[in-house]
């Protein structure tokens, strides 16, 4: 008798939690989410699209806000699907997280705005505004040669990014080592120091090739900036050195777009 009593209460245990275990799988699956936004699927935890009351998707979710399906009985919202996925970092992560070179800012705000996120449009605002400021600052890169302090290039410019690509493609020239260039040289934030300049011989203009074909001289990098900086749009404001006479004999340039 007593082994059929304990047998009967083993059962009953077993069943109790095969029950409790059901309705805690049940309701994990009630809280997944899954929203269609613009044809772009995204599921997350019901907890996560809650997160800031009085929000477009906390009202969705709640029943605040009449919603549409598509076919698959999916909320269906008509926004920007790629987008979306910044938003939703933003909820789980609380704080605005982009990922590098991000550039459209003005869009992100005004999904910010839509869903109702007044904390994340402020802080795409911010991170919009500070990146203007920035690109109006002048930035400038400094080529010069540790052996002859006379002999050297600043360049002046208000984009930052194209301080880098003129910076980037000296580097990587300059890595390849070829014939007659100097091996030996360092680079910081903003200045890339060589042992040695090239002297070209009179008559002479050697071109930065795209192929890393040809070596380059002082002279060649001035040309090489100034083209680059036409094909970017922007324009020559001044030789901050014009005692020099000329351009290519000028130890500064300054562009502005």
């Amino acid at each position: 008798m007593e082994k059929k009593a304990s047998r009967r209460e083993n059962e009953c245990e077993e069943k109790n939690s095969n029950s409790e275990g059901s309705e805690q799988d049940k309701d994990y699956k009630t809280s997944l989410i899954t929203l269609n936004v613009g044809g772009y699927l995204y599921i997350t935890q019901k907890q996560t699209l809650t997160k800031y009351p009085d929000s477009f998707l906390e009202g969705i979710i709640n029943g605040r806000i009449m919603c549409p399906f598509d076919a698959d009985g999916h909320y269906f919202i008509d926004r920007d699907g790629l987008l979306f996925r910044h938003i939703l970092n933003f909820l789980r992560n609380g704080e605005l997280l982009l990922p590098e070179g991000f550039r459209e800012n003005q869009l992100l705000a005004q999904e910010a705005e839509f869903f109702q996120l007044k904390v994340l449009s402020d802080a795409v605002k911010s991170r919009w505004e500070k990146e203007q400021l920035a690109s109006r600052e002048t930035t400038f890169l400094e080529i010069t040669d540790s052996h002859d302090r006379s002999q050297g290039l600043r360049i002046f410019c208000n984009a930052p990014d194209f301080i880098a690509k003129i910076k980037s493609r000296i580097v990587l020239v300059s890595k390849s080592r070829l014939d007659g260039f100097p091996e030996e040289f360092s680079v910081s934030s903003n200045i890339i120091q060589f042992k040695y300049f090239i002297k070209s011989e009179n008559g002479t203009r050697l071109v930065l090739k795209e192929d890393n074909t040809f070596v380059c001289t002082l002279e060649t990098l001035k040309f090489e900036a100034i083209m680059t900086a036409l094909k970017c749009g922007f324009r020559l404001l001044t030789s901050l050195d014009c005692s020099k006479g000329s351009i290519v004999h000028s130890d500064a340039l300054h562009f502005i777009k």
